[in-house]
């Protein structure tokens, strides 16, 4: 395989794509559910290919990359995070700024103690941590050093090394931590504790061990047949009669017409009304006592599906049950999905609604859109990405960045241009969730910008240290990995002392936060899975955008305080 080497070297995209590759088909291995990603995958793989032949790395690219990745995180982390800071859930944000802030002075003690240099300290926080943005974010820190060009290259290729090496234990310790650790301390049963939270929730298992919120909804005709319970009662009696199921009757024939339902109107025998509810519900409940019949004018109603963004803050903070007792707003629209951030949030009476949460509604397209105007507002789908704001915002960015400067040490030095535009990026997602129409962002987009972004500098990264890599780790392997592993547990540690003992928070959805702070769905799965219950989502969707946004940072800030140091 020689003759390749010659290739790599005159065309060095072609070993970043091949990083990409096979990263992420190293990043798809897993052992017990552990396993190290798409994004240390191709980190390793770059450092792999690296070891054996020398590719030049173009350092305009991968800022260019890493400015990619930084804004699309923080654009997606944004509504969830200001929304974490405004809402009334000030415990969560407390919980989400104390667990990176000790991961933080976790890893400067152990640097200090340990006698690390900052590279290999930054490597260790970011594998420790299991949050790759720190790669990025202290290597340009690094760079902004008043230190010679060499010296900076040095500590830079350090920093992917100690990231390979704490990483996998970072993945293990909280997926550990999270689901054994962490409820044996606390002294709970997990599948106990996940019956509580969902009778608080009112949340209903299909059976044992399966909680759904998949449900189909169907409008069918049905004729009242002489004798039935709901003959001479009014439609909102009828509707209510069936106990703890949502079905609506929007349409009655009588004698021929089409009669406008209201609340107070009376069934008589003969009526044909169209009934919308769950398919299970319709047999159940209806299909006893009435004859379903086909009448294709009686259902020939638009309905509709709708993803809705809630922006009012008249909902925010109120439970399901509370804003379905709004009658007037919630008559004959059914809830399919919420979404909060990147997380699908179980449906229950007793789950609370947020500011920038995604709804999936349905129902008849009136009641649908009366729905949308009072809740918030419609997600509009089709329009592609606003590339002016996006160059602009990234731009600005990037160079408030390299402009703004705060004294260390005796010295004056940049936030960084990352760091900014991740900051940037939070602003600009928060006011598109605010105004939707403003800097638009798909999703696809996002995500493309968020995976292949990073994954393609790490990749990078490896490639450039790759010709260290081995050496490197002879002399410092074992000590790094021993500072990973009190970089990763330390902060659990404290988030659940802190978060049990001093915010009383519920344990179920505690854990669930911890595995969120540190950014580790693998950490939430794991909850979900000895519990078997999906609740703990709740937590981790209140933690996680503190968790990609200030450790992040955090690996600016650990530069900065080893160097004053």
């Amino acid at each position: 395989m020689h003759w390749l080497l010659p290739y790599f070297e005159k065309n060095p995209e072609l070993a970043v794509f091949l990083a990409i590759g096979v990263g992420y088909w190293i990043g798809k291995w897993k052992v017990k559910g552990v396993g190290f990603g798409p994004v240390t995958g191709s980190l390793l793989a770059g450092l792999l290919i690296g070891s054996v032949v020398h590719v030049p790395v173009s350092d305009t690219a991968k800022s260019l990359l890493f400015l990619l990745f930084m804004y699309g995180i923080g654009y997606s982390a944004g509504p969830g995070f200001i929304r974490g800071i405004r809402d009334g859930g000030w415990r969560w944000v407390v919980l989400g700024i104390v667990i990176p802030v000790t991961g933080l002075l976790t890893a400067y003690t152990m640097a200090k103690v340990l006698n690390l240099e900052m590279g290999y300290a930054a490597g260790m926080m970011s594998g420790g941590l299991t949050e790759s943005p720190v790669i990025g974010t202290a290597s340009e820190a690094i760079r902004s050093l008043p230190i010679s060009d060499d010296e900076k290259n040095r500590l830079v290729s350090q920093i992917p090394i100690a990231d390979a090496l704490t990483y996998i234990f970072g993945t293990f310790g909280v997926i550990f931590f999270c689901s054994y650790i962490g409820p044996w301390l606390l002294r709970i049963d997990l599948k106990a504790e996940a019956l509580k939270v969902e009778k608080e929730l009112g949340f209903e298992r299909e059976k044992a061990g399966v909680a759904s919120a998949w449900h189909m909804f169907e409008l069918r005709a049905y004729r009242i047949e002489p004798g039935s319970p709901v003959v001479g009662t009014t439609v909102a009696q009828a509707e209510t009669r069936a106990d703890r199921v949502r079905i609506f009757i929007e349409r009655v024939r009588r004698d021929g017409k089409i009669l406008e339902v209201r609340p107070d109107l009376v069934l008589a025998a003969g009526d044909v009304v169209a009934v919308i509810g769950p398919q299970q519900a319709l047999l159940e409940v209806v299909e006893a006592h009435a004859t379903e019949v086909f009448d294709r004018e009686l259902l020939d109603v638009p309905s509709a599906t709708y993803d809705i963004v809630i922006t009012n803050k008249s909902v925010s903070g109120r439970t399901i049950a509370q804003i379905r007792a709004d009658t007037d707003a919630a008559r004959g629209v059914f809830l399919k999905a919420i979404r909060r951030g990147s997380e699908n949030i179980p449906i229950a009476p007793g789950t609370t609604i947020h500011l920038g949460d995604q709804l999936t509604v349905y129902g008849l397209e009136p009641a649908v859109k009366q729905v949308c105007g009072r809740v918030g507002t419609v997600l509009q789908l089709g329009h592609g990405t606003d590339y002016v704001a996006l160059g602009l915002a990234i731009c600005f960015g990037a160079l408030i960045g390299t402009v703004l400067s705060f004294p260390v040490g005796g010295l004056h030095i940049a936030l960084g241009s990352s760091v900014a535009t991740l900051i940037l990026g939070l602003a600009m997602g928060y006011r598109n969730f605010v105004r939707p129409t403003f800097a638009i962002l798909p999703h696809d987009a996002i995500e493309f910008m968020k995976s292949i972004g990073l994954a393609a500098f790490v990749a990078m990264i490896g490639l450039k240290a790759g010709p260290v890599f081995l050496q490197a780790l002879k002399e410092i392997g074992l000590t790094v990995f021993l500072g990973g592993m009190a970089v990763t547990l330390v902060p659990q540690l404290v988030g659940l002392l802190v978060g049990r003992y001093l915010l009383g928070l519920n344990p179920l959805l505690l854990l669930g936060a911890l595995a969120g702070a540190q950014t580790m769905t693998a950490g939430l799965a794991a909850v979900q899975d000895r519990s078997e219950s999906p609740v703990a989502v709740i937590g981790y969707s209140s933690t996680v955008a503190f968790g990609h946004i200030l450790i992040s940072i955090g690996g600016t800030a650990l530069i900065w305080m080893l160097h004053a140091s």
